[in-house]
């Protein structure tokens, strides 16, 4: 009986669903999830989820007082959020949801820590297990990292996103880190856009920046996961198959689960464990280094970070418009 993509890919990998939609979940079954405010704020405008939203707002006017700015309130209502459509994907998911931390605030370790405790102390409150179930999503910048690795000690797992470089993936692996997610398809943005070439399978340059990660990891015995995302194509995802996790929108999910053929296993612990690969010593004078070296990991790193702030301001914008109605009165500036 021929099997189509997505079930042999299964087999290899664990499927994430990078999605805030909970009916695409429950179509494709992923044992994951992965949301950020992009997709959140999506997922907030559509009619089935005004009810959450609209509680959130609600909890969060309460928690504040009259007195609190709609800007006060839709920060808050943003952090409740993203834990209320946590909770109602792990009534989908049997795995882990990644919730994140505001990209605002990815050059301050401590600040980074404090929110992260705060969304733990949600889902503690919640009933939910955490450690099992919980993982605390965080830009990978120098300070991002020393974050992870204090909250890491203290049983709170964390992925490191917007991850396009070598050095942000040792850092990430020298601070224990549970998962990291390097981007490949904006990685092949920045090299199409540089080049003006285009890529397609092995030759694609997020397909080989996630391989040469994932088989330094396995030579040196790092338990840290590898975790691709970030996806342009069926494509990427079938050289990448093998990786300890990938994280796949709804989209590409179906394409793959709508596509039969052969589906070889490409990325290997055994294989990586004999291949000739230097170990890099990292510390903060090298990660800065290699880091203003890469011009593709700077550029996009920086551009991630922008992109999730304004991501976050909008979707702050949307939940304060939406106070306003529910409060029945005339918008605020925010």
């Amino acid at each position: 009986m021929p099997q189509n993509l997505l079930e042999q890919l299964r087999k290899y990998t664990t499927v994430v669903a990078d999605t805030g939609d909970f009916e695409a979940m429950e179509k494709f079954r992923p044992t994951d999830a992965t949301t950020n405010p992009s997709l959140i704020t999506t997922a907030a405008q559509m009619p089935q989820y005004q009810e959450i939203v609209d509680e959130v707002l609600k909890q969060a006017r309460n928690e504040l007082g009259e007195g609190a700015s709609d800007k006060d309130v839709a920060n808050l209502a943003f952090q409740r959020l993203a834990v209320a459509f946590g909770k109602r994907i792990l009534e989908i998911v049997p795995g882990r949801v990644s919730t994140e931390v505001d990209a605002r605030l990815s050059f301050d370790r401590d600040k980074t820590i404090e929110q992260a405790r705060a969304i733990i102390q949600q889902y503690k409150e919640a009933g939910v297990d955490y450690g099992k179930h919980i993982l605390i999503k965080i830009a990978s910048t120098w300070e991002g990292i020393r974050a992870a690795e204090v909250l890491e000690k203290e049983g709170i797992h964390c992925n490191l996103t917007l991850l396009f470089g070598m050095h942000q993936a040792i850092a990430c692996a020298e601070a224990g880190v549970t998962l990291i997610s390097p981007f490949v398809g904006r990685i092949l943005d920045w090299y199409k856009k540089d080049t003006g070439k285009d890529y397609q399978g092995a030759d694609d340059p997020g397909v080989q920046s996630v391989t040469r990660i994932y088989n330094y990891y396995k030579k040196f015995g790092y338990k840290t996961q590898v975790m691709g995302a970030s996806f342009r194509n069926i494509g990427e995802i079938q050289e990448l198959a093998g990786s300890d996790l990938l994280t796949i929108s709804p989209q590409l999910l179906k394409e793959l689960d709508t596509t039969q053929g052969d589906l070889p296993r490409k990325l290997d612990p055994e294989k990586a464990k004999s291949m000739n690969i230097e170990k890099i010593p990292m510390d903060e004078a090298t990660f800065e280094k290699m880091h203003a070296e890469d011009r593709m990991a700077h550029d996009k790193l920086k551009e991630g970070i922008e992109g999730f702030s304004d991501a976050l301001a909008k979707l702050e914008k949307l939940l304060a418009d939406r106070l306003a109605k529910l409060e029945q009165r005339q918008p605020a500036t925010v």
